[in-house]
């Protein structure tokens, strides 16, 4: 059986958050964490694969030290329904004593994202910040985690594009989409 095709659902997608809104939520959270870090230095993590596209625009709008690394863990292996947490990379840098700011795409139920975060606890860093792109409220987000900085809210639908992938497509689309 082959994939669905980008081609054929972006016709029948809503646009939720075009390019010009995404460039104003990127440059104020960016913003939001220089000021939160106050001349303090992070390890700035990207969850990859979805946090790429954020996280290289979120970067250049922190005015703090930072020093970067990537973490790859992922519960769904182009599927739509989240399994088992794999972990594909780690950071190589030491966390221990260190402020660290995850920066990924989305914060829907949070599974992988809490994951990660305790992971990065139990490693010893000093403070653990969490930047999405966007987050959907709908009460199914696991026990104890909120994103520190949110870029917009997205509708509790199927979202891809600056970043989220449709069947593993679409990631580079300068905005978001829902279905």
């Amino acid at each position: 059986m082959s994939r669905p095709q980008l081609s054929e659902a972006l016709p029948k997608a809503s646009l939720i958050h075009d390019q010009a809104t995404l460039t104003s939520a990127i440059e104020r959270v960016g913003a939001e964490i220089g000021d939160q870090l106050r001349g303090r230095s992070a390890v700035f993590l990207s969850i990859m694969q979805g946090g790429l596209v954020f996280a290289g625009q979120l970067a250049t709008a922190i005015a703090a030290d930072l020093e970067f690394d990537y973490v790859h863990a992922t519960r769904f292996r182009g599927t739509t329904e989240g399994g088992e947490l794999q972990w594909m990379r780690r950071p190589a840098i030491p966390l221990t004593g260190r402020n660290v700011l995850l920066v990924d795409d989305i914060l829907d139920e949070g599974h992988t994202l809490k994951a990660i975060r305790d992971w990065c606890i139990e490693q010893g860093a000093q403070s653990v910040l969490l930047a999405v792109l966007c987050e959907k409220r709908h009460g199914r987000t696991v026990a104890g985690l909120v994103a520190d900085f949110v870029g917009v809210q997205v509708p509790d639908r199927y979202v891809f594009g600056y970043g989220m992938d449709f069947h593993e497509q679409g990631r580079n689309l300068p905005a978001i989409y829902a279905l």
